[in-house]
């Protein structure tokens, strides 16, 4: 998985350079609870996209609604209240699957959801509406998003723009490379290296021929 590659990836980064990457950026795919988590045990600042980061940056409808669990106004006592005014209670709690910090889910069920006005809008269930709130992940969100959204956050998404992603474009689209086609770890790893290095020497080749310069 996704969350598998990256924490090896910081790994292998210590290493190499004797510490961790300090603004590391990943696509959404990297964006998940554990991945956040080993960031903040390691001082890393979180620049990872979470898989709705663009629907709550760029959907304002999305972002707004009323009736997404995560808009609902918290009372006191910790209490999700809904649209409705009616209170959520906590039913149960559940440490999250493959979380090594034994992180909790709340699950909360509202008190009645009977004749609310807003129920076709708010879930389908015939029953009372459940949610499940994770409140770390809800604060990891936020700061992600506060992240990208600032000035180095801009720079750095652009940076990755033009130095990953447009390579990863001309290899898959260029040279219709979509596919390993090697069978185990050392022989997809030789596979991958020369791709990287027949990129490498034609970017060499096209830059030289342009600039009409000597290359050293």
């Amino acid at each position: 998985s996704d969350n598998k590659c990256f924490i090896p990836l910081m790994e292998k980064y210590k290493e190499i350079y004797g510490k961790y990457p300090t603004t590391p950026v990943a696509d959404a795919g990297y964006g998940n609870l554990q991945t956040y988590s080993f960031c903040e045990k390691n001082n890393i600042r979180k620049f990872m996209k979470f898989a709705t980061w663009e629907k709550e940056t760029h959907d304002k409808d999305f972002h707004e609604d009323p009736f997404r669990s995560v808009n609902f106004k918290i009372d006191d006592d910790g209490n999700p209240i809904c649209p409705n005014g009616k209170k959520f209670f906590k039913i149960s709690d559940s440490y999250i699957k493959g979380n090594k910090d034994k992180r909790v889910e709340e699950k909360f069920q509202c008190e009645d959801c009977n004749g609310c006005p807003f129920r076709d809008k708010c879930h389908q269930s015939k029953y009372n509406r459940v949610i499940n709130i994770n409140r770390t992940l809800t604060s990891y969100h936020k700061e992600v998003i506060d992240n990208l959204a600032s000035e180095e956050g801009i720079k750095l998404r652009c940076t990755r723009s033009y130095m990953s992603e447009g390579a990863f474009g001309v290899i898959k689209q260029d040279y219709n490379y979509r596919r390993i086609t090697r069978v185990s770890l050392k022989k997809v790893n030789l596979e991958l290296y020369l791709i990287i290095i027949g990129f490498n020497l034609a970017k060499y080749h096209n830059l030289k021929n342009r600039t009409n310069i000597e290359i050293y």
